[in-house]
């Protein structure tokens, strides 16, 4: 996506993500944590972090929660900054926590998750995400790019019972 998730940057180009290459990259992702840190536990960053993050936490064996960030609520058009909803796991403390997001560009959803287990009392904290598409620096990255990611369960949409390509990706898949 672009600085603001859910608005896409037309000037990036487009790397359409299916499941085998989600599922090398997530593999490959693990294996770069492993060989650097262990984690007690890893929390994915809902929504999108959530899919990455339990395949992390499966490969690893590790406990998994989640933590809910947004820059939406409800029928609310994409706000610029996020909103961490609920509140982090009471399980982080004092653990090494791996803190897992599907892409990151600004660092911005990340800071505010990192602030939220800070605040939980973890010991340790270290981050991950799928794609790093920007200037933020997490701790472990999948695959670097400018482009913009469309993965795969995030592609399609429910439509009057159909499964439909989301609007926001007509005009950029045709122009591939």
């Amino acid at each position: 996506m672009s600085p603001r998730k859910g608005v896409i940057d037309r000037t990036r180009g487009v790397l359409e993500v299916d499941w085998p290459l989600f599922g090398e990259l997530s593999r490959a992702l693990a294996l770069k944590v492993a060989r650097a840190y262990d984690p007690q536990i890893v929390i994915g960053i809902a929504n999108a972090g959530v899919i990455p993050g339990a395949v992390i936490a499966a490969i690893l064996g590790r406990e998994f929660h989640s933590l809910m960030v947004t820059r939406r609520r409800h029928s609310e058009p994409v706000r610029a900054t996020p909103t961490v909803l609920g509140s982090a796991p009471h399980e982080v403390r004092d653990q090494r926590v791996l803190i897992v997001d599907e892409t990151c560009d600004s660092g911005d959803t990340m800071r505010l998750a990192v602030s939220a287990i800070v605040n939980a009392g973890a010991a340790d904290i270290r981050t991950a995400v799928g794609f790093r598409t920007g200037p933020y620096a997490p701790d472990f990255a999948g695959l670097e790019t400018e482009s913009t990611i469309i993965l795969p369960w995030d592609r399609e949409v429910l439509v009057d019972g159909e499964l439909v390509l989301k609007p926001e990706y007509r005009e950029v898949l045709k122009a591939k």
